[in-house]
């Protein structure tokens, strides 16, 4: 499916996330977003423009709870179903494990019970799946998440200023906005605790008494404690804003 956007000359193409490499390799699309695995998977010549942030997981080799098959070297001569044929045998290979490859295109987590498999390579976010079907982690290959790729990342203006657009997203889910109003004789008091990128902006405000307006950008795994620091030290009217976009 292609979907016009409201910036000239660009357009959204819908695919399987599998396929998105080949096609951004073969020049058909200028950009691609897909998961890191199936860029591993694919082994075609693409660059990773950026990372993010979302559709984490680990590629890991798993094997039932009960069998016996606790380390890599275990598998030697076993059956390994997988849909990452090529992330398993490239893995398998380093690790001078000699196994026997069942390419499945959906659940691998079902092929040991089924007598189809030995063990299994797949995505795991939780593991839960693997605990519902009596499998339990033995090593993780890699681990994987959503990424930006382009044939070259640099070199395009088209390609940089969108890679540019969609990083600034990205980092803006790491901050948030922060105002406050601090009394004069408090000022340097709350600033020692505050973090920002280079300087929290200070303002004089109009009023009757010694005020002043501080903005800073906060982490947003450390807000919790930076306003609870900065109202315990003084700052008051304090108002969390949302970050659309960083561009670093």
């Amino acid at each position: 499916m292609i979907v016009p956007t409201t910036s000239p000359g660009v357009r959204l193409v819908f695919v399987r996330p599998e396929d998105v490499p080949s096609i951004v390799a073969s020049g058909a699309s200028d950009l691609g977003i897909t998961g890191l695995d199936y860029v591993a998977e694919s082994g075609v010549d693409v660059e990773v423009c950026a990372r993010l942030g979302f559709g984490r997981a680990r590629i890991v080799v798993a094997a039932p709870e009960e069998g016996g098959i606790s380390a890599v070297e275990d598998l030697e001569g076993a059956r390994v179903a997988t849909k990452y044929v090529n992330i398993a045998s490239r893995f398998f290979d380093e690790r001078g494990v000699n196994v026997r490859m069942v390419r499945v295109s959906g659940s691998a987590e079902v092929m040991p019970r089924l007598g189809a498999a030995d063990a299994i390579v797949d995505a795991v976010s939780t593991g839960t799946t693997l605990m519902l079907h009596g499998l339990k982690p033995i090593e993780t290959i890699m681990e994987s998440e959503a990424v930006l790729i382009a044939e070259r990342c640099r070199g395009d203006p088209r390609i940089e200023s969108i890679v540019e657009a969609l990083r600034g997203v990205v980092n803006a889910r790491g901050f948030k906005i922060v105002l406050m109003n601090v009394p004069g004789d408090k000022l340097g008091d709350v600033l020692s605790v505050l973090p920002s990128m280079a300087a929290p902006a200070v303002t004089r405000l109009e009023s009757k008494e010694p005020m002043w307006e501080v903005i800073t950008a906060v982490p947003t795994e450390s807000l919790v404690d930076v306003v609870y620091e900065a109202r315990r030290r003084g700052a008051r009217d304090i108002v969390v804003l949302q970050v659309e976009r960083v561009v670093l």
